[in-house]
């Protein structure tokens, strides 16, 4: 059997570089920038985990945009920073990664997605 162990490994496209725990989950968000702020700019999630959130939204970002979200999951309030990690014009969804987060607020997404699995 012939290996060729030299050659570099090709990285897997559709590998997941998650590093969080991601769950299905819907509510609210709100953009707090200025410039939204007339406008009651809102947004639903469609996913959530300790790093980051999937939103359904019409308007347009940029990718790596910096954003101000404020939501209210399962009871517990955030107010975050986050960088639009990639577009999807066609659905209307951008990935928001959360970006400069306490401990505390990563512990209380934490809590939060460990609540939602277990639903």
């Amino acid at each position: 059997m012939n290996t060729k162990l030299d050659e570099p490994i090709e990285p897997d496209p559709y590998l997941n570089r998650r590093a969080e725990e991601r769950v299905a989950a819907r509510f609210e968000v709100r953009f707090e920038q200025a410039e939204d702020a007339a406008r009651a700019l809102r947004a639903y999630s469609l996913n959530l985990s300790a790093g980051g959130l999937c939103l359904r939204t019409r308007k347009s970002y940029d990718v790596g945009a910096q954003v101000r979200l404020a939501m209210v999951v399962d009871g517990e309030e955030f107010h975050l920073t986050g960088v639009i990690a990639w577009v999807r014009d066609e659905a209307e969804a951008i990935g928001v990664r959360f970006i400069d987060v306490s401990e505390e607020d990563h512990e209380r997404l934490r809590r939060v997605i460990a609540s939602f699995r277990r639903r």
